[in-house]
């Protein structure tokens, strides 16, 4: 009984997951379906699960024919590659320092960290505004950089620093004691060695950048350089009705998440797995 009972149990759970996995995704498919009916067949009753005919009138109408859209979603890629670029830039000798060396309040610097993880963007959006205004960095580009990097920031750290911890530090003596400075040994022995963290930080930084609306909206007045999340509200007010345009907008944004993801799994999933569970 015991033994059948131990064969089921997976064929369960796979049926279990595989419940929840359409639960969470049936949202998405609705969106590219929707994106892709016409306007009478989105109101039809009872709905259609497939779209027939299939159309792609409303990307031609929102995406392609839209300089809107067009051009907030290069503003999102500018924003995205550089928060990423700059959370690496600063995270990463950072956690190095923070696994390495013995520094004087070290764990309440861990704290503030995690801290730091638990502020809504709407409470820190505030002061970045005033403190922006006053270097008159609003409206520009290095704004919105600078405001999601401090959403990535306490993220990258946090990942970046059980993956030093886990690099023996004889292979920097060793590099050393060959003659390299320290600054080498960290950037041709270290580093290479920590790439699954470094992938892991950069793909999640720019997610979340990309997403970012907050600080888009509070710190940015120049519709030259919205990004896609501001340009998909105002779509939103501007097509009221015209849910297969709107949908067809949401899927552009959607696509280079499911990308990233596609081609990064691997990375992603080894490196939270690896930070995790080696502190």
């Amino acid at each position: 009984m015991s033994t059948s009972g131990s064969n089921r149990k997976p064929w369960l759970l796979t049926a279990i997951a595989a419940v929840i996995v359409i639960v969470y995704l049936f949202p998405v498919y609705w969106m590219v379906v929707t994106s892709l009916k016409t306007p009478p067949d989105i109101f039809a009753s009872p709905p259609n699960l497939f779209p027939d005919p299939v159309t792609f009138q409303a990307y031609r109408t929102a995406v392609i024919d839209n300089v809107v859209v067009q051009r907030a979603f290069v503003s999102s890629i500018v924003i995205a590659s550089g928060t990423m670029l700059l959370t690496l830039v600063l995270a990463t000798p950072a956690a190095y320092a923070l696994a390495r060396f013995r520094l004087r309040g070290s764990g309440l610097t861990m704290l503030l960290l995690v801290l730091g993880q638990l502020l809504p963007a709407i409470v820190i959006a505030g002061p970045l505004f005033v403190l922006f205004r006053r270097l008159d960095l609003t409206n520009s580009y290095q704004a919105l950089i600078l405001a999601d990097t401090s959403a990535t920031l306490p993220f990258a750290v946090i990942v970046l620093r059980p993956f030093f911890l886990t690099i023996p530090t004889d292979l920097e003596h060793a590099a050393m004691l060959d003659g390299a400075g320290r600054l080498r040994a960290f950037w041709q022995i270290v580093l290479p060695l920590v790439q699954p963290g470094l992938v892991t930080v950069a793909a999640f930084s720019f997610l979340i950048a990309w997403g970012e609306f907050i600080f888009a909206l509070s710190l940015n007045l120049n519709e030259k350089i919205q990004p896609l999340t501001v340009a998909l509200n105002k779509f939103s007010g501007q097509y009221g009705t015209r849910w297969n345009e709107m949908m067809a907008v949401a899927t552009t944004v959607a696509i280079p998440i499911v990308v990233v993801f596609v081609l990064l799994q691997r990375f992603i999933v080894n490196g939270v797995t690896v930070g995790a569970t080696k502190e």
